[in-house]
């Protein structure tokens, strides 16, 4: 091969390797119309690639091969950051875009009927799968879902978002309950569950909770029954105030008026200030409380002094 020939051969493939990095750079350019939200298939490259041009992406063969080089896109749905990116850009967001997240929160004191009924407004799932899902799986009829505020992937559906919730409660009860007692038994956190429910519901504040408790514990060692309004706001009953009339006509065991000893299950979601009060409760004699004009509780030891406190409170309240 002549000198000059092969010049020529070198030259002309060096322009066919600019005009490709040229048009390699130019196709990586390209704007790629997307949401900023965007569920990616699970499965190989090539079978997410296909599923996103069915969907309307314009990708090519191209595109495997750069993902190939750039990492194996994360399943589910992402989080862009943004709706108008290049083609480069949109491939590396596919492989490391954190996964878009929704918070839910579960408030103490809120019932399982109630918070699970805004969970499925808030993320648009099915209310009664929802509870279903809960009734199956959940170890405790209420409070089987720890009051607190939780990260779940947008797209969660049913099942797996009440096994996230339970499986994250259970495993925080079991960590409080080896760090007090040593271990985790099922039967005995239950009743922890429903002491410190009853506390939630009652207490003003977590300053009280010990002393509520220390009610609780002292009525229940007399065999007197508890007489706590905070255990006729069950279930879907959360935000209604108990009047005489739904004292007299509630035959439940939540009716602490009627029966003596603790409900059968828990009243709502508890905090960690709840259980820890239920577990330790103060020391004291007091039988009694009442609310008082400053929205917290005076205690008292005597039937007598608890009446006082009910004058002192009633006459507050018609000022």
């Amino acid at each position: 091969m002549s000198v000059l020939r092969k010049n020529r051969l070198i030259a002309w493939a060096e322009n066919i390797t600019l005009l490709l990095i040229i048009s390699f750079a130019f196709y990586t350019t390209i704007p790629i119309q997307t949401t900023r939200t965007l569920l990616v298939p699970q499965g190989s490259i090539t079978h997410i690639i296909s599923q996103l041009t069915q969907k309307g992406y314009a990708l090519s063969f191209i595109d495997k091969y750069i993902l190939v080089f750039m990492g194996q896109p994360q399943s589910g749905w992402v989080d862009l950051g943004e709706s108008n990116l290049n083609r480069i850009d949109f491939l590396y967001k596919l492989t490391t875009a954190k996964a878009k997240m929704e918070e839910i929160t579960l408030i103490p004191g809120e019932t399982t009927v109630l918070f699970l009924s805004s969970v499925a407004k808030d993320l648009n799932l099915n209310e009664e799968k929802l509870n279903n899902y809960y009734k199956t799986l959940s170890v405790y009829p209420e409070a089987g879902i720890y009051a607190d505020t939780y990260y779940v992937p947008y797209g969660i559906n049913e099942k797996h978002l009440i096994h996230f919730l339970l499986s994250s409660s259970e495993k925080k009860y079991k960590e409080i309950s080896e760090k007090i007692y040593g271990t985790y038994s099922k039967k005995k956190w239950l009743n922890t569950l429903i002491i410190a429910s009853i506390i939630q519901k009652e207490a003003a504040n977590s300053k009280e909770m010990p002393l509520v408790s220390s009610v609780i514990y002292n009525r229940l060692k007399k065999g007197m029954p508890l007489q706590m309004d905070g255990t006729l706001n069950y279930g879907k009953y959360s935000h209604i105030k108990v009047t005489p009339e739904r004292i007299e006509n509630d035959t439940s065991r939540f009716n602490t008026y009627k029966h003596k000893g603790l409900p059968l299950s828990p009243i709502g979601a508890v905090s960690f200030d709840a259980i820890k009060a239920a577990i330790k409760p103060a020391k004291t004699d007091y039988l009694y409380f009442m609310k008082n004009a400053q929205g917290k509780h005076d205690f008292s030891s005597t039937f007598k002094a608890h009446r006082a406190n009910i004058r002192k409170a009633r006459s507050s309240f018609k000022k």
